[in-house]
């Protein structure tokens, strides 16, 4: 009998705080429009609409702040990651909206730190 091998642990991790932070934001009136849209730039982790803006939000998990918190991880390269990724999917559906980069910073399940417009293109 074949067994699909699991998942690893910070895979699993990841998708839960994901699915987390879209419900969070659905709850504050925005629309999601794709999760995980992944290129070659990289990838996007939720995609939503805010009224007319368009919304690339990236979820940051830390279980802890030893090593420095979940805000503090997305660095000048992980933005410009982001920024490409972006740029890459614009190229690809059409949008005529302003775009609003925000980031979900967790540092467990109940601790959503929800930050609009956390840097800039």
């Amino acid at each position: 009998m074949f067994k699909a091998p699991s998942r690893p642990a910070h895979l699993i991790r990841g998708q839960k705080s994901e699915q987390l932070a879209c419900d969070f934001l659905l709850k504050q009136g925005l629309m999601l429009i794709d999760k995980n849209f992944q290129c070659k730039g990289g990838e996007l982790d939720l995609i939503m609409k805010d009224a007319e803006t368009l919304v690339i939000v990236e979820v940051r998990f830390r279980k802890s702040n030893r090593y420095g918190g979940a805000l503090e991880s997305i660095s000048q390269k992980k933005q410009s990651c982001i920024i490409a990724a972006t740029q890459y999917y614009l190229s690809t559906h059409k949008n005529n909206s302003p775009i609003r980069f925000d980031v979900i910073a967790m540092s467990n399940d109940t601790d959503i730190n929800w930050i609009q417009n956390a840097f800039q293109a």
